[in-house]
């Protein structure tokens, strides 16, 4: 147990996990969660749900939900406004955030540039009752307050240009850098865990190759400080308006198959599967995404960087 609590305080303190942020293979299908620019792209009134179990059967793992949606106003088309609320576990660990979402576009004839900007809160902390303490007298336990939850203000900032059949992204998360959780030894002493901000560039194409087939590759290149670049490669196609399946590539050595299926008229079922290929797959079998989206309105689908 003393193993185990030295080694989350060493990660709270000095954040050896340096991407803080949520990972998500489905990325592509709903941007709002890396670039807040994105929102108001659909041009109506659009929600998603994801849920994200990484690592599964390791002890511990990362389990991730989320909720998004966002829209234009109907009588004023260059602004947009949107909701974002996430709560990521990683075994006692409960990181849980609410941002609402502004975006302002500026509307060309073949084209769209967008900024937008994301404001909330954020609350880091520790579940105790997901402690199973082998000693039931361990002074960390006892003196819960030693490692506190704290509530703390964020923001993120993003650039979204896009047309039919391309589109391309800027943005940053974390801006603020603000302190996310305090630690307390033995001592007395105070340290502080400190949330890193977080870089993201990203792009992507819809190319037809027939009637009825669109192949739609993109990318997501991920940069934090003190941690090596990430990069996200996709491939997919588009079968129909009602099927698509594509695979995507991660730099950490990781495989993902990622589909979505039209199941009505206004909603779609996205499911992804990760294979790890370094070291990792010996200790867990894969990664699993299920995202449900649904959108008002929404007609045939048509080239649009909005399916991606």
């Amino acid at each position: 147990m003393k193993k185990l609590l030295t080694a989350l305080m060493i990660l709270a303190v000095n954040s050896l996990f340096a991407q803080q942020e949520a990972l998500f293979s489905q990325y592509m299908f709903n941007k709002l969660t890396i670039n807040p620019g994105y929102a108001g792209s659909h041009d109506k009134f659009a929600a998603d749900v994801v849920y994200r179990y990484q690592w599964v059967q390791m002890d511990g793992a990362p389990k991730t939900l989320t909720a998004s949606l966002h829209t234009p106003f109907p009588k004023f088309p260059q602004h947009s406004m949107g909701l974002y609320i996430s709560n990521d576990k990683i075994g006692p660990m409960n990181y849980t955030e609410a941002l609402a979402t502004y975006a302002y576009r500026i509307i060309f004839p073949k084209s769209k540039l967008s900024f937008g900007i994301q404001a909330g809160i954020k609350n880091n902390g520790i579940l105790w009752d997901d402690f199973r303490a082998y000693d039931e007298d361990d002074p960390f336990l006892i003196n819960k307050n030693q490692m506190d939850n704290k509530t703390i203000f964020d923001a993120n900032f993003g650039i979204y240009y896009y047309t039919e059949n391309f589109y391309a992204g800027l943005s940053s998360q974390q801006l603020l850098q603000n302190q996310s959780l305090l630690v307390t030894d033995s001592l007395g002493n105070t340290q502080f865990a400190k949330l890193s901000a977080h870089f993201f560039g990203m792009t992507g194409f819809a190319i037809p190759l027939g009637e009825s087939l669109v192949f739609l590759p993109s990318f997501l290149l991920k940069s934090v400080k003190n941690a090596t670049p990430q990069l996200d490669l996709n491939a997919s196609l588009q079968i129909t308006d009602a099927f698509l399946i594509g695979l995507s590539y991660r730099t950490v050595e990781a495989l993902s198959v990622i589909t979505e299926v039209k199941l009505s008229q206004n909603i779609f079922l996205g499911l992804s599967y990760d294979v790890w290929l370094n070291k990792l797959k010996t200790y867990n079998k894969g990664s699993y995404e299920i995202r449900l989206s649904y959108e008002i309105n929404s007609g045939k689908r048509m080239l649009s960087p909005r399916y991606f």
